[in-house]
């Protein structure tokens, strides 16, 4: 019986099984980063259209909240990879095993909609690639290092720059494709190509199992060195560190999230492209290239000759650019806040400006935390480092859990009824009560409540001077000063909020009198205009290649729902939507400006840490206390 390889091949040149990791690194990239990228838009504009009829959409908030918490997930479960790996299966049977979980995974994302409900299919998908892709995270780059000897260690810098390559080109092609791939052939196409990838990416590394170096898990006594004394202080230390990092983190992945949905409402023309939203991320993987030498070769060299750099100096700088990048953001917020529609040049410059802090920020620490490891916890404290990742999403989707104001009649159902809800008394047949109204097939058709006769009167009021004005949105002093001549039932003025130069809300502050609780009473009211942008000339030569109608459109019109082809035909309208409290308590600029705070906090109290930190680095040829002693005993 064959016996796989436990010992590296003696050679100066490169290991035999390099080339079957980087292919599959490069898929597996795609995979993940192809399906993260439109993740948000698809839970804000398709998820709400994948089943028989149409469902009641996220908010924005919400669906931030869901792709953080994903994040979270994804690097949560390093830990558990490097435990299983170290401990039973060792590194190659836990990548094929957690590898299958991913394709799994990327299948139940591609079937959304064809059987059963869309949204049991999106949250097993999202759960099985965070197993899948999380697990294996650190037992891949672990695993490139096994494949070396002494004769050709010297090699490890050139191959780990072309795993990181790998990773980048993967996660660039995909970030320009998959989008593209939603917004013409929908969602079973846009998931199913990053799955497809997956499924290539674990045939490349199977193929390659006679050529790898199997290193065997270290059993019981890989606890051992865990928690010993050596080993809990690094982590304690290193755990000084990544709070702040995981802070970054929070900010940073929001690139796949608030980010993509202010590009939605910013003028994407670029280049002479009009880019999609979620393809304005592909900037980073093309920055994160360049930035590379150019940091090692120039902008290190450079600040040194005035600035001493250390690691922990490198970082600092880090999270202050960070910081800057959300300046950037919250400006650029503040426009569209007023009604104006900013370039997207605002976020590409704020793309530069975070890339920069990622390189000083994550790539710096990678690389310290490699230093601080004691020997035997490279592994494990690489996987801990992952875990800041997750730290700084839970911190962003705890966030967007508590500023969303409950809607107390969400979760309610009925099939060809009305129901009746007791409101903010708790008591039905009060002047408080709301009323829903459910269709046959169980769809909501009216929501009544005692203030809406006085929001309709000054919805009319608005939307006439809307219509007067050529469909431009009322101005925050105007609409303020229509909405507060109208008193609600219990005495109180309403409010007016411009959300963007096509959504206005007016709201009071309902029966409780209270602003921001669930019995808040509001409505919104979007402005739909036709497309006047003509196609530039590459936009036409890539039209060959797809549908003439994207699929949304195509979607809309199998429901029954209306299409822009058909409002672009009407000409521009003002619909309404009315609700009972699902307000926001942080929204806008406000919510960049939060942030952008909590960064800077974050950046002058770590220059604090910085400079108490005493740094320890561990090297592999170094022996550990208990080799020594073994050593001494013997002579």
């Amino acid at each position: 019986m064959a016996v796989y390889r436990s010992h590296p091949v003696s050679t100066e040149k490169m290991p035999p099984g390099i080339p079957y990791i980087i292919g599959n690194e490069a898929a597996e990239r795609f995979s993940f980063y192809g399906m993260r990228t439109i993740l948000t838009i698809f839970m804000v504009n398709y998820l709400w259209l994948m089943g028989d009829s149409p469902a009641a959409k996220l908010s924005d908030t919400e669906v931030t909240k869901r792709f953080h918490d994903f994040v979270s997930l994804v690097y949560l479960t390093p830990i558990f990879g490097a435990l299983l790996a170290d401990l039973f299966f060792g590194k190659y049977r836990i990548i094929m095993l957690l590898s299958i979980v991913y394709c799994i995974g990327h299948a139940a994302l591609a079937f959304m909609g064809v059987i059963g409900e869309a949204n049991l299919w999106l949250v097993a998908g999202l759960w099985l690639i965070s197993i899948g892709s999380g697990g294996i995270k650190p037992c891949v780059s672990a695993h490139v290092g096994d494949q070396f000897g002494e004769r050709n260690r010297h090699l490890l810098p050139k191959i780990f720059n072309w795993f990181y390559w790998s990773i980048n080109l993967g996660a660039f092609v995909s970030t320009i494709l998959t989008p593209w791939l939603l917004e013409w052939y929908g969602p079973h196409l846009a998931f199913g190509v990053p799955g497809l990838l997956m499924a290539l990416a674990t045939l490349v590394f199977w193929m390659g199992r006679w050529k790898f170096v199997h290193v065997p898990a270290k059993g019981t006594g890989f606890i051992k060195e865990l928690f010993s004394g050596e080993g809990i202080k690094a982590i304690c230390k290193l755990f000084s560190i990544y709070i702040f990092v995981a802070i970054f983190w929070s900010l940073f992945d929001q690139t796949g999230s608030s980010w993509v949905l202010q590009a939605e409402n910013m003028d994407r023309n670029w280049l002479g492209v009009e880019w999609l939203p979620s393809q304005i991320q592909a900037l980073n993987p093309i920055l994160i290239l360049t930035f590379i030498p150019l940091f090692s070769y120039v902008v290190y060299p450079l600040i040194d000759k005035f600035f001493p750099l250390t690691p922990l100096r490198k970082i600092s700088i880090g999270l202050f650019l960070t910081a800057s990048s959300f300046l950037l953001v919250s400006m650029a917020q503040e426009r569209i806040d007023a009604g104006l529609t900013p370039s997207i040049s605002w976020q590409l410059f704020a793309y530069v400006t975070l890339t920069a802090g990622e390189v000083m920020v994550s790539i710096v620490c990678l690389e310290f935390s490699y230093t601080q490891a004691p020997r035997t916890m490279k592994s494990v404290i690489m996987a801990i480092f992952l875990f800041s990742v997750t730290l700084g999403n839970q911190f962003t989707s705890a966030i967007n859990y508590f500023i969303q104001v409950d809607d107390p009649v969400a979760r309610i159902e009925s099939v060809g009824t009305e129901v009746n809800h007791g409101g903010f008394d708790g008591k039905t047949g009060t002047s408080d009560d709301i009323k829903i109204t459910f269709d046959a097939e169980g769809k909501r058709t009216d929501l009544s409540f005692s203030g809406k006769a006085e929001l309709e009167k000054i919805v009319k009021a608005v939307t006439d001077e809307v219509s007067a004005e050529n469909f431009t949105a009322l101005t925050q002093e105007r609409g303020e000063e229509l909405a507060s001549s109208v008193m609600d039932p219990w005495g109180n003025p309403h409010s007016y909020t411009l959300v963007n130069r096509n959504r206005m809300r007016i709201s009071s502050n309902g029966p409780d009198g209270e602003l921001l609780t669930p019995w808040d009473q509001s409505v919104v009211l979007e402005i739909s205009r036709p497309e006047k942008t003509e196609p530039s000339a590459l936009a036409q030569f890539f039209s060959k290649f797809r549908p003439d109608t994207p699929w949304l459109e195509r979607r809309k019109a199998e429901l029954g729902v209306e299409t822009r082809e058909e409002t672009n035909n009407a000409g521009p309208s003002v619909s309404q939507t009315y609700a009972v409290g699902g307000l926001v308590k942080l929204e806008g600029a406000s919510y960049f400006w939060f942030f952008t705070a909590v960064m800077l906090g974050a950046a002058l109290l770590f220059v604090v840490v910085a400079k108490l930190y005493k740094p320890k680095e561990y090297y592999h040829d170094e022996k550990t206390k208990a080799e020594a002693r073994e050593e001494a005993v013997g002579n």
